[in-house]
């Protein structure tokens, strides 16, 4: 099973790099499944008409079926002018030594099926193709299918014009206050003008990725640590700034930037999180001095009140004690001085009657 996997995923990835390599700067053309059809298609009439013309050989047979699947192969992996006109004539030579009395319908065959399989081209719906003829720009081409001229012309590159997704870093970058961080981030952008795209710059890819960090290394220069953590979307939207002035001579638009981790050292991040903890703990002193200025300006002012009205005082310590004495088990102890200035005793009794009524008594 681990040997099926392996086998699958080594085919995906080799399907991958074809791919890429088609839509690149070092392809001729791309030579697609509808051209493999072609080929066979064109290979198939051709053995139809020499077996018409000449009669059945098993000979025969085997030498189209076998070019045809030759050809097919080595195209779609070659994908170069140079390489089809080394196949095809290295073909039409065997096919010749092998058939030279009768190698008319052969020849033809090959040569017909080779340039017109590889002059039919497919754009995808989200990509532009860009046409050269004799080295110098002849057209842009939209989706679908179109024509080229073999060997003369060349698609210079296929174009994705959806928005794509690059990931960048600026690692050990000092701050404006010398911090040593590590910032990772990506940009969005898309290409929406393929011919600037290709002919104005090599490898825009890479352009824009080394574009990218450059902005972020800049802007992490300017900037120190504070800022860095607490304002990473105004961060992105500088270095989208940057970018837009510069990519858009090359066709290219960014569509938003995003900081997605900012990593600071060991030492300075513990020594960071003590602080953070220190600046807690001091806050929370001052909300429980504030507190008690509060409570103690509160008692002042009535102190104010009971001072010159012995007799509120005085209910406001009888409604103390009642409210103690009211709760099950509880016990207070007063001078005896209080006792008989407030008439605790009738106040204690009244406290008992009120729990009998409240048991059931």
């Amino acid at each position: 099973m681990k040997t099926r996997n392996d086998t699958t995923k080594a085919k995906g990835l080799c399907e991958i790099s074809l791919e890429k390599f088609a839509t690149g700067m070092r392809a001729d053309y791309r030579f697609a499944p509808l051209n493999v059809l072609l080929l066979v298609g064109l290979f198939t009439l051709g053995l139809a008409g020499h077996l018409h013309r000449y009669g059945y050989d098993l000979q025969v047979v085997v030498l189209f079926i076998g070019s045809a699947l030759g050809l097919a192969l080595l195209l779609r992996v070659s994908q170069v002018w140079e390489v089809m006109v080394i196949l095809a004539t290295a073909d039409c030579l065997i096919g010749y030594l092998m058939l030279r009395p009768m190698s008319q319908v052969f020849l033809a065959t090959v040569v017909v099926a080779v340039l017109l399989s590889t002059s039919f081209q497919i754009a995808y719906q989200w990509e532009r193709a860009v046409i050269l003829r004799f080295g110098r720009f002849r057209r842009l081409h939209r989706s679908g299918v179109f024509l080229v001229m073999p060997i003369i012309d060349k698609v210079a590159q296929y174009v994705d014009q959806r928005i794509r997704v690059t990931d960048f870093s600026a690692e050990t970058t000092l701050t404006a206050d010398t911090v040593p961080v590590n910032v990772d981030a990506i940009a969005f952008w898309m290409v929406w003008d393929a011919e600037k795209a290709v002919l104005e710059v090599e490898e825009f890819e890479n352009a824009v990725a080394l574009s990218a960090q450059t902005a972020l290394r800049n802007a992490i220069g300017k900037n120190d640590l504070a800022t860095l953590l607490s304002e990473r979307e105004r961060l992105g939207h500088e270095i989208q700034g940057v970018l837009e002035t510069k990519l858009a001579a090359w066709g290219v638009n960014t569509e938003a930037v995003e900081i997605r981790d900012i990593i600071i050292p060991e030492g300075l991040e513990d020594a960071m999180s003590r602080q953070a903890q220190a600046e807690r703990e001091r806050q929370s002193r001052i909300i429980l001095g504030t507190a008690e200025t509060e409570i103690a300006e509160k008692f002042a002012t009535a102190s104010e009140k009971y001072q010159d009205n012995p007799v509120a005082l005085h209910l406001r310590a009888m409604n103390m004690v009642y409210e103690g004495l009211r709760q099950k088990g509880s016990m207070i102890i007063v001078p005896s001085s209080a006792v008989e200035t407030m008439g605790l005793g009738a106040m204690t009794g009244m406290a008992s009657l009120a729990k009998g009524s409240e048991s059931g008594v």
